[in-house]
């Protein structure tokens, strides 16, 4: 049976516009574009393991979120399960701290970029909210 990994995703959101940030071409995914954040470990609630993956990936603190969508999806190869939390109060402006690209884009441009396939609900769901 395959492990489902629990992720906990930020949509970074100031001024009607986004943060993104470019996989690594050598990760899973790699050279898409995504709304950062990370897994939740074992020992960890949702919103902890968001603050703690927001704070390592792109150097922010969250000072409120929300619920915005929960996302299953099975890659083949790993399946995932997505806590997506809009993120419109932070401290510190966001900045990649792996090496990857990172960059802010209009609602209008996300539905022309390259995303994992577990994000593209993600993008579906803040069009069908605007």
């Amino acid at each position: 049976m395959q492990k489902i990994v629990h992720v906990a995703v930020g949509v970074i959101m100031r001024e009607q516009q986004y943060f993104l940030t470019k996989r690594l071409e050598h990760a899973h995914q790699g050279g898409k574009w995504e709304f950062p954040g990370g897994k939740v470990e074992k020992d960890e609630t949702v919103a902890q393991a968001l603050h703690r993956e927001l704070q390592e990936e792109v150097a922010i603190d969250v000072l409120s979120c929300y619920p915005l969508i929960e996302v299953s999806h099975d890659y083949g190869d790993k399946k995932v399960l997505l806590d997506v939390y809009v993120v419109d109060n932070f401290q510190y402006e966001p900045t990649a701290q792996e090496g990857q690209q990172s960059a802010w884009f209009t609602l209008a441009q996300l539905s022309q970029l390259d995303f994992p396939a577990a994000n593209v609900a993600i993008v579906a769901k803040l069009l069908a909210n605007k």
